[in-house]
């Protein structure tokens, strides 16, 4: 389906209601705000399959790259079902199910490590992940430091027993009463490249964060082995519910001009590269029929024992992933 396509479906079936959001907007650059701009890419959602092809572009002014035309913010839920990924709620994968919960058990230890290299927590501590999905990382974070935790996220996962003792806001990160100067670490793991208002978004961090505090962002890495390996098939790409794609230089730009300070940048993150890894090769022969965990799961691990000499070097290799922290510029 093109875009025009689309947009066109969607107006035709909400022609009974009073002016119809159309499916598709056009937006500037998210980091210049420029409408000038040459085609980039286009990508489709390997993840879950639905229909649709979707445009990437690379601002002409500031180099950023960002879907336009986007689906716009009334149609994007629908792309973040129970079929998303980080909002799964399936646990059961049989004898492989120990396995699965180590990996999903490993990222939240990762995440609260990197918190923990660079800020000290304990009880008088407060902790904000944006885009929090079901909670797992705040969880594991105050088990390990007894610090209080809040989560923000567009998609209202209250109900869900792992957000229980997280003070929860239904909302988008910019509108969320969270009040000034409030927390210790606020973290994005895969929250920015999703983002509307990745500049609002920042702006807020700068604003609840402490004068002391720590911003900790992961992305998927744009100039990365993996999208040279697997171009728009990448699983970086996400399309449509990836908003802007991140390089190393994009990033730091827009933390920069964000007002805040690089503590220090790294070639890697809490997420596994090899995901991507094995995403992507996926992605290369399914060509957008989306993924069946149920049927993968098995080669996916497999794959990942076979692939240990390149996991250990990940960290030194640019697979996949980069993570910066930062803090309030004075």
């Amino acid at each position: 389906m093109s875009n025009v396509e689309a947009s066109s479906s969607s107006s035709s079936s909400s022609s009974d209601a009073a002016a119809p959001v159309p499916f598709f907007e056009e937006v500037g650059c998210a980091q210049c705000g420029s409408h000038s701009r040459d085609p980039f890419m286009s990508a489709e959602d390997d993840l879950t399959g639905k229909p649709g092809r979707f445009t990437f572009v690379t601002c002409r002014d500031c180099g950023l790259r960002y879907q336009n035309p986007r689906v716009s913010f009334a149609h994007i839920g629908a792309f973040y079902d129970d079929e998303y990924l980080a909002h799964r709620k399936k646990s059961d994968w049989g004898v492989l199910t120990p396995f699965y919960e180590h990996a999903m058990g490993k990222h939240d230890r990762d995440k609260a490590a990197i918190v923990q290299r660079f800020k000290k927590l304990d009880t008088d501590s407060e902790v904000l992940d944006v885009g929090c999905a079901v909670g797992t990382f705040l969880q594991e974070l105050m088990k390990r430091t007894g610090c209080r935790a809040a989560g923000v996220d567009f998609k209202d996962l209250s109900k869900v027993p792992t957000m229980k003792d997280i003070e929860f806001h239904h909302s988008t990160f910019p509108a969320a009463p969270l009040g000034d100067k409030r927390f210790d670490v606020v973290t994005m793991w895969h929250f920015l490249e999703h983002d509307y208002e990745p500049k609002a978004s920042l702006q807020k961090a700068r604003d609840v964060l402490k004068d002391d505090g720590r911003l900790i962002i992961e992305v998927p890495r744009l100039d990365s082995v993996s999208f040279k390996l697997y171009g728009d098939r990448w699983p970086g790409l996400q399309a449509p519910q990836h908003t802007v794609l991140f390089d190393k230089k994009a990033l730091l730009r827009m933390v920069d001009e964000a007002g805040f300070d690089v503590v220090e940048w790294l070639p890697w993150g809490a997420f596994p590269a090899y995901f991507y890894l094995f995403a992507g090769a996926a992605f290369k022969v399914l060509k957008g029929k989306g993924l069946d965990l149920d049927k993968l799961i098995a080669p996916y691990f497999v794959g990942q024992v076979l692939t240990t000499p390149v996991r250990l070097l990940e960290k030194q290799l640019n697979l996949a992933m980069q993570t910066v922290v930062c803090r309030r510029r004075p």
